[in-house]
């Protein structure tokens, strides 16, 4: 009776977005670096590309340090707001989404314990106060948050787009080359952090947030804790089955199947990482009623984080992704974030 009440729910808060659009099947060919031929079968040239980025991930999502950090001081609707910019390390042929935004939440706080910080990554979609009242919270325990805006999100997006969909797409190739221009935006972020004086430095992510985040931990050494709201081991099962992501299988399925997608789409998904964060606190979390992130993948992830001894703790809320963020359950879930992000930092 529960599952048939929140599945409901889910699928009725789901149904409030009415300008998801199906675009047609890309290859994408055209975001693969140059590589001095032309292959006759798509498929096989991103399959040569995965091959080369799976070898040497620290190299595909290497993030080179810069000096170019800017934060201004303004004043929005009355409230002070810190705003962090940044070039990206990754060049897309979009120019309002090269520059990287980020909202900085200090706790007030100056020594000791305070010298804790956490890289806060949003859902897909997020307009760009989401997550803000998460950040405060994270102020509340004492930890300062800085608060990245995805590619393609927000002031990152371009005109033509009303959605973030260049991130989440039926363009193979760009939406692998996107998230991991979301890595290594937020490895850079993690430097900035470091560069003032940050010691003790987390990062907490949702949903798509939470992929990209444990990505970002795997490879960045700043990082010691991570609070995944939302967990799945493969990026292409959740796109293929996802309730909030049936508008992007419909474009995909046209033209591939979902074996070869989870292969060409290794690259962004957890399980290949898993390995790589045994030294990180990790915090999995997710909804028993989730119709976006499916229950069965999230348990999964979570056998497999057994079977392999990775240290881990585990939280379930009563209830599904989308209302996840509806009362009361917010309030529990960034309870439940806030408060491993205090231990473990």
């Amino acid at each position: 009776m529960l599952e048939a009440f929140f599945h409901a729910w889910e699928r009725r808060l789901a149904s409030v977005t009415k300008d998801r659009m199906t675009r047609p099947f890309e290859w994408g060919l055209d975001w693969l670096p140059p590589n001095g031929h032309v292959d006759t079968d798509p498929a096989q040239a991103i399959a040569r590309w995965v091959a080369g980025a799976m070898a040497d991930t620290d190299r595909f999502f290497a993030s080179p340090p810069i000096d170019e950090y800017r934060l201004e001081d303004a004043q929005e609707y009355g409230q002070r707001v810190l705003r962090l910019t940044f070039p990206s390390a990754v060049v897309t042929p979009h120019s309002d989404n090269n520059t990287v935004h980020a909202r900085y939440f200090p706790s007030g706080r100056r020594a000791g314990r305070s010298r804790r910080a956490v890289l806060v990554l949003p859902q897909w979609n997020a307009g760009e106060d989401g997550h803000v009242g998460l950040c405060r919270l994270l102020n509340r325990f004492g930890m300062s948050a800085l608060r990245l805006s995805l590619p393609y999100h927000d002031r990152r997006m371009p005109p033509e787009l009303h959605r973030a969909d260049y991130i989440v797409s039926s363009n193979v190739v760009r939406t692998v080359q996107v998230c991991r221009q979301a890595v290594v935006d937020a490895r850079r972020a993690l430097r900035w952090l470091a560069l003032n004086g940050y010691e003790r430095i987390g990062i907490l992510g949702t949903s798509l947030g939470s992929c990209l985040s444990l990505l970002t931990a795997a490879h960045e050494p700043l990082v010691s804790a991570q609070a995944l709201n939302h967990v799945s081991p493969y990026f292409a099962d959740v796109v293929w089955r996802g309730l909030s992501t049936a508008h992007v299988r419909a474009g995909l399925e046209e033209a591939i199947d979902l074996d070869r997608l989870r292969a060409l789409w290794m690259p962004i998904s957890p399980w290949a990482y898993l390995d790589r964060i045994r030294e990180k606190k990790t915090l999995l979390l997710y909804a028993r009623y989730d119709l976006t992130f499916p229950v069965d993948l999230s348990r999964t992830l979570v056998r497999e984080f057994e079977r392999r001894a990775i240290p881990h703790e585990l939280a379930v809320l009563p209830c599904g992704h989308y209302s996840s963020g509806a009362m009361p359950f917010k309030y529990v879930d960034g309870f439940l974030l806030s408060r491993f992000l205090d231990r473990s930092l």
